[in-house]
């Protein structure tokens, strides 16, 4: 909803209805993920994507439709359907579709929903997707300690904010089954939690020319990119500009304070680019004592013997040791600074999915695990 929720916010504001269409489930190739909108707004606008293009022209009349008579409706898109290749869907995947049509009466919720995402408070939605024709489309919205709307049940509420929550507290985006009143063995309604946590944080230590293209790739990959320096005279904003922010302090005193203060989680990336003991070794001794989501250090063969002998020398086990990524990145026989964040994104990306870093001519199976 992120991608869409300006104009949606505008049109709800404004008392319009609109047609909006959420990718609920995904098999194989399919090119966008749970979570992913477009919306049709009241003068044919279309904001967002729920398949990179494939299907976009089917589906816009559905939301016209929806947006016109106010009932919800399914729809799946596949290689089996004998509709996929006609609208075009012919990358080999499968997707399922929800929309619905949202305005002040349906979504009544949606200004604090925003207000929350805007103000990077973890919020959910809770969305009905299948079940009884008086469910559908029944909406129920979290955050850490609050609970709007409803799904049809007390029962049923009081179960989906308890795997809500759990789904939220992990940034991810799913799909819930229960019985009609919140059995959790039942299946015969599925509820869409789609979950809004703050970005995941990319924390880049070293100002120096590498970190600013790491900066820019990491904010391209959706990431809230902080750059940390202690020396002032390298760590400016205008160094930085694609940077989030740009903190001059000793970088193992930052990371320790973020980290004490909550701002740091198990999807958070630290990258140390300084490759200078008196730096690298206390900033890793702490990012390695936290449960990240990946640490990758800058050097050479030679300056990563030495970091790994000093990290020992200071009491480092061998277990954090093993999570460090170094010398940072895949090889893809990166020389510029560009190439070289390429690198260190592809390396990100395939820790956090499992990937191999292979290439994809080269191997068989599944392409999305």
């Amino acid at each position: 909803m992120r991608e869409v929720l300006d104009d949606l916010l505008r049109w709800w504001r404004a008392g319009e209805p609109v047609g909006l269409a959420t990718v609920t489930a995904t098999w194989h190739s399919a090119p966008r993920q749970p979570g992913a909108t477009m919306l049709v707004g009241p003068d044919g606008t279309v904001v967002g994507s729920v398949s990179g293009g494939c299907v976009e022209a089917e589906v816009y009349e559905l939301c016209r439709a929806v947006m016109a008579s106010g009932v919800p409706r399914t729809h799946r898109y596949g290689v089996s359907d004998d509709d996929a290749f006609a609208v075009g869907l012919t990358c080999g995947g499968t997707i399922d579709l929800f929309v619905e049509r949202i305005d002040r009466n349906t979504f009544p919720e949606l200004a604090e929903v925003a207000a929350a995402i805007a103000g990077r408070v973890p919020v959910g939605v809770l969305t009905c997707v299948d079940g009884p024709p008086g469910r559908i489309g029944r909406h129920l919205t979290l955050g850490p300690d609050t609970r709007r709307g409803s799904l049809g049940s007390p029962r049923l509420d009081a179960a989906a904010a308890d795997d809500g929550r759990g789904l939220l507290a992990a940034g991810r985006t799913g799909l819930l089954h229960y019985g009609p009143d919140g059995q959790r063995r039942g299946d015969e309604l599925t509820l869409l939690c789609s979950a809004y946590a703050p970005p995941a944080r990319m924390i880049v230590f070293g100002a120096i020319d590498f970190a600013a293209a790491v900066a820019r790739i990491g904010a391209f990959l959706g990431y809230r990119v902080t750059v940390c320096d202690a020396r002032g005279v390298f760590a400016t904003r205008r160094r930085f500009p694609d940077a989030h922010e740009v903190v001059v302090d000793w970088p193992h005193r930052y990371l320790a304070e973020q980290a004490r203060a909550g701002q740091v989680d198990d999807r958070t990336v630290v990258c140390v680019l300084t490759h200078d003991p008196k730096f690298d070794v206390p900033v890793l001794r702490v990012a390695l004592d936290l449960p990240l989501a990946y640490v990758g250090a800058m050097g050479s063969r030679r300056t990563h013997a030495d970091r790994i002998a000093r990290l020992r020398e200071a009491g480092v086990p061998e277990s954090a040791l093993a999570r460090l990524s170094s010398p940072i990145g895949l090889d893809l026989g990166a020389r510029t600074p560009e190439e070289t964040a390429v690198s260190i994104a592809a390396e990100i990306v395939a820790t956090r999915w499992a990937g191999t870093g292979e290439r994809l001519s080269e191997t068989d199976g599944r392409i999305h695990r």
